[in-house]
């Protein structure tokens, strides 16, 4: 049956974790307690379809979601390796099904907002509102967010590159005490590279249990026993194990690329997540990235000012074209790349290089321990 009461003063498509970030925040903002939210998703989150991983400086709104937390990181290299301590940064875990179920139920408590479970068939807007039709009903408001990502508009441009970082994860348990439960291996590149940037990537929760994800930066898609293959080989090679069950399994692809995608949004609907460009091109970190992005969003949306300033500082989103530049037309640069710059320069200036929160002398520091012949390459590429 039609529902009768269908117009929104704002309407959030996709309940992954820019729409439910949004959605709560909107919610828990006294401003917005006399407007209608409405949050549309076809699934109702019930599963772990995915785990979120960053880091962060003490304290956090998502501290009490977070399984797992390390201190300490390891990077592995064909050539150099080395266990750091990132203090004062902690390197953070948030289990999918964590994160829904946590939003879910403060969005469920507030009287203002409604979650409804329907798949979104088409979006028309007009002079002065937005139409979103689903299967069963239809729905108008003013403001349109949404988090749907179309991959075909990035693959129909050639002013940028596009590569993804794309994975295949296993949670694994073993039978006898394997894994550094004190450690995250954040990027292990010792594995075989095949012209690309592979490495692997293993966040342990305990001796016995760890999720270890294959992960490429490249530009196209693996067969999936490719992956799996090369999880097996690396729990054999790197921990002489060859006995474990598979717990969970997850597989995924985020865009890396420098491709301004605000181009497409309008008066109306706004683009979020990583379908707004959040996603820190250089690395596919797209989770702390979308909290802050949601963190200055509100007040715009309050003032009614635009959302342009969503933007990267330019100098950032030139820094990771530059490097995307690289890794497109030498796809097996990444491995000399990051172990230079790890090699280099401690974590924590990487870090915080890559939260885009440095000064130009920090910035020149990083350069500076960057290999130099790429990247000057790099440079003249897109100044001449």
């Amino acid at each position: 049956m039609k529902q009768t009461n269908t117009h929104y003063d704002f309407i959030i498509i996709g309940a992954g974790a820019a729409g439910l970030m949004l959605a709560n925040a909107l919610g828990q903002d006294a401003y917005f307690q006399d407007k209608r939210i409405l949050l549309l998703d076809k699934d109702p989150k019930k599963t772990n379809d995915r785990t979120w991983c960053f880091w962060e400086r003490g304290s956090g709104q998502f501290d009490p979601i977070v399984a797992k937390s390390w201190n300490n990181i390891f990077f592995g290299g064909q050539v150099f390796s080395q266990q750091f301590n990132i203090e004062p940064y902690t390197y953070k875990l948030v289990r999918g099904s964590d994160f829904y179920q946590d939003h879910l139920q403060k969005i469920n408590a507030y009287a203002h907002v409604d979650f409804i479970e329907e798949e979104v068939v088409g979006i028309v807007e007009s002079k002065d509102e937005v139409r979103v039709s689903t299967a069963k009903n239809e729905y108008t408001s003013p403001q349109i967010f949404t988090s749907v990502f179309d991959f075909k508009t990035l693959k129909d441009q050639q002013k940028y590159p596009v590569l993804q970082q794309h994975f295949v994860g296993w949670l694994v348990a073993t039978k006898e005490p394997t894994f550094n439960e004190d450690e995250a291996v954040f990027m292990d590149f010792s594995v075989e590279q095949r012209n690309n940037t592979r490495f692997m990537y293993v966040l342990p929760y305990s001796e016995n249990t760890a999720l270890l994800e294959y992960t490429l930066f490249s530009e196209n898609l693996l067969p999936i026993d490719e992956y799996e293959k090369a999880i097996k080989d690396y729990l054999n090679l790197k921990y002489h194990c060859t006995e474990f069950e598979i717990l969970e399994k997850e597989q995924g692809s985020i865009p890396m690329t420098s491709y301004d995608f605000q181009v497409h949004n309008t008066k109306r609907i706004q683009y979020i997540g990583s379908a707004g460009g959040w996603t820190k091109p250089s690395t596919g970190y797209t989770f702390y990235n979308t909290s802050k992005k949601i963190r200055d969003l509100i007040p715009l949306i309050k003032n009614n000012q635009p959302f342009t300033s969503l933007r990267s500082q330019r100098k950032f989103w030139f820094y990771d074209l530059l490097l995307l530049d690289i890794l497109f037309s030498q796809n097996d640069k990444g491995q000399y790349i990051f172990e230079t710059l790890f090699k280099n320069r401690p974590p924590q200036l990487i870090f915080k290089f890559l939260d885009e929160e440095t000064s130009l002398w920090e910035d020149i520091q990083i350069i500076s321990g960057c290999p130099k012949k790429e990247f000057i390459k790099a440079l003249l590429g897109r100044l001449f």
